[in-house]
């Protein structure tokens, strides 16, 4: 089996490192992520300008790794279609820094790379974790859940969403599966000025309000619940 991983936090990030020792017992590894932070970039692709695939080292054995300087869903697509040896048998996406869930899904650039692979014929899951220091929980339950998903089949345009809560695992109360996504969202957004500019213009930066309200059965709801949330997403073009 062929594993192409990538994540939308940067080819260095703690998360992709995490998703590919994992990954390493299920196959031959190559990782072709983003060179820089390329978070809340959705599904976006490259198309006017030149993509750079650099080599590089990667801190797990036997993995082959590329840095990108483009989209998440450029490594993805390029990688399908140019850097492999052969089409891959599954995609990962992640393990990414905070939740992808609700109505955020929709500006994820881990879940628009897992939206790619699928759209190239390729089974994908994204993976995102609570924000924290305590990885121990996703340790624990990555490989049982790696197990479980890889191999099953989706509609094309549907991929495997999965969130794994920021707390210990004694206080995780197990795994929900086919959780659907929330209409709620992380923040209640608004934008917040900060300088007056020249002809009238403002600044602005996003100062989103923390949410906690979600409807039962669904990622949202899981997840403050301290559950290992498990739920499919479709692309539009599916």
């Amino acid at each position: 089996m062929i594993l192409l991983l990538t994540n939308d936090d940067g080819i260095r990030d703690g998360g992709l490192i995490r998703l590919a020792r994992a990954a390493a017992a299920f196959g031959e590894v190559w990782v072709i992520a983003p060179d820089a932070q390329r978070s809340a970039c959705s599904h976006s692709i490259t198309l006017r300008e030149h993509l750079d695939f650099l080599p590089c080292d990667f801190p797990v054995e036997g993995v082959r790794a590329f840095s990108c300087s483009g989209t998440p869903a450029d490594c993805v697509r390029a990688g399908i279609l140019h850097l492999l040896p052969r089409k891959p048998d599954i995609v990962l996406s992640g393990i990414n820094a905070g939740y992808n869930i609700a109505t955020d899904l929709q500006y994820s650039g881990t879940v628009g790379a897992a939206f790619e692979a699928k759209h190239q014929g390729v089974p994908a899951i994204a993976l995102s974790e609570g924000l924290g220091e305590d990885h121990r929980l996703t340790e624990q339950v990555l490989p049982d859940i790696l197990g479980m998903l890889i191999g099953r089949k989706l509609p094309y345009g549907t991929i495997y969403n999965v969130n794994i809560p920021a707390c210990p695992p004694e206080e995780c109360k197990g795994i929900l599966e086919n959780r659907s996504v929330s209409r709620s969202g992380l923040f209640r957004d608004r934008y917040k000025e900060t300088e007056k500019l020249p002809g009238g213009g403002v600044r602005l930066h996003v100062n989103g309000i923390l949410n906690e309200e979600a409807e039962e059965g669904t990622d949202f709801r899981a997840v403050l619940d301290r559950y290992v949330s498990i739920g499919t997403a479709v692309n539009i073009r599916g």
